[in-house]
């Protein structure tokens, strides 16, 4: 087993095999153990490494996770942004291998700053709480990729419960310390308080998680709403082609017309793929069937307004009508889908760079939830669904989520599943019943604690009818968010800091 600690290219390439675990952890493997055999063999690979060392596995273990689990972008990059299959490769590399860096950055500041002599319960602790600041900071950098998180996995394993008590935070944090203190135990065994202590710990986090698990944070708000969700399963080779504009228009027009009457229509992201002041005749028609039903439509469609300047811009939005009122602007864009960094530079290089609709600006941060029915409806375009601090805030204002989505961009990879799972997991922090409709699936309905009650089959043009029910109260997550676990986190890198320089 030493070659697993030594340096050499064994062990770096145990470490990408590592990162394959994790991406094996989460949707649709859901293989949930794998995530503690993936953070332990990482942790055990850099016990023994000097900065430089630990760098170079921490990085060859990020390029597995990336490689396996977001290589879905070649699928963008290739079929829709009409790069040829080399350049699509090395792009999708790229990408890939700068991400893997903050897994260097950890190997690096693990092994230079934080790993400590002779003390395996404080080096548990301590790279738990590093590997949550680099799961944090991978998430805020350059508007942040909070994608392939550890604590996914637990969505249907038996640390859910403590997601509403701490959100994604807390569910990595626990299975970051549960795989090291389970890698630590045959040196705790050498002290027996210390190893007393690390299975009581254990025993409490899974077992308290498992009773946590069936407690009801919030409670019902109201009776039932009937929802229709619409999933035309629009191609995106023709989703924003003007020769099939009347196309689209007249499918959900027509399926909303032959659907069941419900208090709830949702379609989904940019269902209607022209600016809201050019479709005003179409949107008043859909008003006028919605308000004789006494429903309540919601649809995404790009829109035009000034901003705070006076400038004209272009929105990613959703609207309401009928018993409804409100219009959301979305706030998180998605890079080179929405907007294209150094446009100046990169656009007209290639096509992806160049793609329909990808000159969107960011929405005010300052916006009412959608009303619906009379409750409050927090709302989530596509990729915002994947922020867990943005979606707590306005999942905390609100009595139902709504997430909507184009995941055509994806293909049949496993990335449409892969943000199903995160929009499943905001449910169960919020303790909120939450709707997704998307063009080509996965639409569904899920309940508080994170389960989808209603399915219907992706890539096929249908509807999908079910209730969902207001809620109220707030998590302690949505009351705290992740202010407790960064204070602790802190507290422990600051600990292991001083310890190490005292060293």
């Amino acid at each position: 087993m030493r070659w697993i600690t030594r340096p050499g290219w064994p062990g770096n390439l145990l470490a990408l095999v590592a990162g394959t675990l994790t991406t094996l952890s989460l949707a649709p493997f859901d293989i949930w153990p794998l995530a503690l055999l993936s953070i332990g063999l990482i942790y055990l690979g850099l016990r023994d490494l000097a900065p430089r060392q630990a760098a170079g596995r921490g990085w060859c273990y990020g390029f597995g996770l990336f490689a396996s689990g977001v290589s879905w972008v070649y699928v963008s990059i290739h079929d829709f942004g009409s790069a040829p299959p080399i350049l699509a490769g090395a792009l999708t590399l790229g990408f890939v291998a700068g991400l893997a860096l903050f897994f260097a950055l950890l190997g690096w500041l693990w092994a230079r700053l934080l790993r400590q002599p002779a003390t395996p319960l404080l080096n548990a602790f301590f790279f738990a709480a590093l590997w949550l600041a680099m799961d944090a900071l991978r998430g805020w950098v350059l508007t942040g990729f909070p994608w392939l998180y550890a604590g996914y996995s637990q969505l249907e394993g038996p640390l859910a419960g403590l997601a509403p008590i701490g959100g994604i935070w807390l569910l990595s944090f626990a299975v970051a310390l549960s795989a090291t203190l389970l890698v630590e135990l045959p040196q705790l065994f050498r002290q027996r308080v210390a190893v007393a202590g690390a299975l009581a710990l254990l025993i409490a986090l899974w077992g308290g998680a498992l009773g946590l698990g069936r407690h009801a944070w919030t409670s019902t708000k109201g009776e039932p709403l009937t929802v229709a969700a619409m999933q035309g399963n629009v191609a995106q080779s023709i989703k924003w082609d003007p020769k099939k504009l009347e196309m689209q228009l007249v499918l959900y027009r027509d399926m909303t017309f032959r659907s069941q009457p419900v208090d709830l229509i949702v379609w989904p992201e940019t269902a209607v793929p022209i600016l809201k002041e050019h479709a005003e005749g179409y949107l008043t028609m859909m008003s006028r069937f919605a308000e004789d039903r006494q429903s309540a439509l919601i649809t995404g469609v790009p829109i035009r307004q000034p901003n705070a300047e006076g400038e004209m811009r272009y929105y990613n939005g959703l609207t309401s009508v009928g018993d409804a009122q409100g219009t959301y602007l979305k706030q998180k864009l998605v890079p080179f889908g929405e907007y294209v960094p150094l446009q100046d530079m990169l656009r007209g290089l290639i096509a992806f760079f160049d793609l329909p609709m990808s000159d969107f600006a960011r929405g005010d941060v300052k916006q009412s939830l959608l009303q619906a029915k009379g409750y409050q409806i927090a709302p989530f375009i596509c990729y915002e669904v994947v922020y867990p601090e943005f979606a707590a805030s306005l999942a905390a204002k609100s009595d139902l989520l709504l997430t909507v989505s184009n995941d055509a961009w994806f293909g049949h990879s496993i990335g449409p599943l892969q943000h199903l799972q995160m929009a499943q997991m905001r449910a169960l922090e919020a303790g909120r019943w939450m709707i997704r409709a998307t063009n080509n699936g996965v639409t569904v309905l899920i309940d508080p604690k994170g389960r989808i009650v209603e399915q219907i089959p992706a890539f096929e043009e249908a509807v999908l009818y079910g209730e969902v029910t207001p809620m109220q109260g707030l998590t302690p997550y949505l009351q705290w968010r992740s202010w407790p676990l960064i204070t602790i986190c802190m507290l422990l890198l600051g600990w292991g800091l001083a310890r190490r320089r005292r060293s």
